[in-house]
């Protein structure tokens, strides 16, 4: 399947803005399990790490639901597999959810209905269940694709000291430039929750850096990086990361009211 990423349900505003637009990371049901990015499911403000799932089930899921129940009853949790992703694809979470649960049931070894449950679950703000089915889903297939979801998710419960160990694993996995930034926007936003503001800042360095081509996930950072030095007081900073955004994007989630409040 093709899936991407996903965020939770904004708390504050500001920090909302670590989940930057309505776009995350989106490829991981194709390039593992269900999922767009699927990662991230809070709308912050922006957007986080946020789920999306292909229709069409990978070769792999197909066959790991035939080995889980053989070929007479496969055809029928394949179907409610895909049609579970494209529910999950069109937002349609609680669907997704109930969907997907006939494959838990009896192909509880599919690691992609756990990482559509999951998803599900996550942009429904459900932090524990969604954090249970996609701990189980990276068990079954070990990907470091869902670790910026898994770490929201742990955000999101407040459960700093995994937060850590989650972005600690992510930086040993050295996966794609999208997903590291997912993860760092997530470890930068944990940070800032607990009012280390200067600590979240530093974290984020490493996206000051210019790129040979900007792309969604250098605005996403950007953008954080934004909304960090106005939270900090800094408006100078505040403005230069606005601007950068703007230059290349100026209808990107609402940088124009961020710059028109910060006086240009």
């Amino acid at each position: 399947m093709a899936a991407r990423r996903g965020p939770r349900t904004p708390r504050d505003p500001s920090v909302e803005a670590s989940r930057i637009a309505d776009r995350t990371v989106e490829t991981w049901i194709d390039e593992g399990a269900v999922r767009d990015e699927a990662v991230a499911a809070t709308e912050r403000a922006t957007g986080a790490p946020r789920p999306r799932a292909a229709v069409a089930l990978d070769p792999e899921v197909v066959g790991a639901i035939r080995d889980e129940v053989g070929e007479r009853r496969a055809p029928r949790l394949i179907e409610r597999l895909g049609a579970a992703s494209q529910a999950l694809d069109r937002e349609r979470f609680d669907e997704a959810r109930r969907m997907v649960a006939p494959v838990l049931r009896e192909a509880p070894g599919v690691a992609a209905a756990h990482e559509v449950a999951g998803l599900a679950d996550y942009r429904r703000g459900r932090w524990k269940p969604a954090l249970s089915s996609l701990e189980t889903a990276r068990a079954l297939r070990p990907s470091p694709e869902l670790l910026p979801v898994i770490a929201d998710c742990q955000r999101a419960l407040r459960r700093w000291a995994d937060v850590e160990r989650t972005w600690a694993e992510l930086k040993r996995a050295s996966p794609s430039h999208e997903v590291m930034a997912e993860g760092r926007i997530v470890a930068a936003g944990a940070l800032a929750d607990r009012g280390d503001l200067t600590g979240a800042i530093r974290l984020m360095e490493p996206a000051a850096s210019p790129p040979k081509r900007v792309r969604d996930h250098h605005l996403r950072q950007w953008y954080v990086l934004g909304d960090l030095h106005d939270r900090a007081g800094d408006v100078v900073g505040a403005r230069r990361w606005f601007r950068l955004v703007a230059q290349h994007d100026p209808g990107f989630v609402d940088v124009g009211d961020r710059l028109r409040a910060l006086g240009r």
